[in-house]
């Protein structure tokens, strides 16, 4: 099971470095982008995100530590934000779903996940957490029913907003 983890955080990786060129090319009208660069010291906000159906809602401020090797994780991140839950039924939820793909003891790049939830409707909950190796950041923001921990249709199908990337992206 380790060594599965430790080839998807490889594949991740890998995956992300054969973008990067594309992203070189891409249409320069397209909508800012809101990933925070590895050189960058500055709070960068990122958001608004939206669950399907705009059933749930997220946005805040992340911060990664400055460093002079683009090829390394930033030494700490902090993610700050709100979750909104948007349906007007009491039996659904809005999630912050976080991905923060880290370096281990090991070398490994394994990843972990934090969530936020609120079933109150339009109602902001306040969420921040820091993070320590941090390679990459990632968010999804769904809309399901009350539950202790989000569903695996919210963890694992669609797609995941990039808001930290540990590489410079020239």
């Amino acid at each position: 099971m380790t060594a599965a983890r430790t080839l998807t955080g490889f594949a991740l990786v890998a995956g992300i470095l054969a973008l990067t060129p594309l992203a070189a090319n891409a249409d320069t009208a397209a909508a800012p982008s809101t990933t925070v660069s590895a050189q960058s010291a500055a709070t960068s906000e990122w958001g608004t995100y939206y669950a399907p159906g705009r059933k749930a809602k997220a946005y805040g401020t992340l911060w990664a530590a400055p460093k002079d090797d683009p090829s390394r994780p930033t030494s700490l991140v902090k993610v700050k934000g709100k979750v909104f839950d948007k349906t007007r039924t009491g039996s659904a939820c809005g999630w912050a779903v976080f991905r923060i793909s880290y370096g281990d003891s090991s070398g490994n790049v394994p990843h972990k996940f934090r969530t936020f939830t609120t079933c109150k409707y339009n109602k902001a909950k306040k969420f921040s957490f820091d993070f320590k190796n941090v390679y990459q950041v990632e968010l999804k923001v769904c809309s399901e029913p009350k539950a202790a921990k989000p569903s695996l249709n919210c963890l694992y199908a669609g797609t995941w907003k990039n808001l930290y990337t540990y590489f410079e992206q020239n």
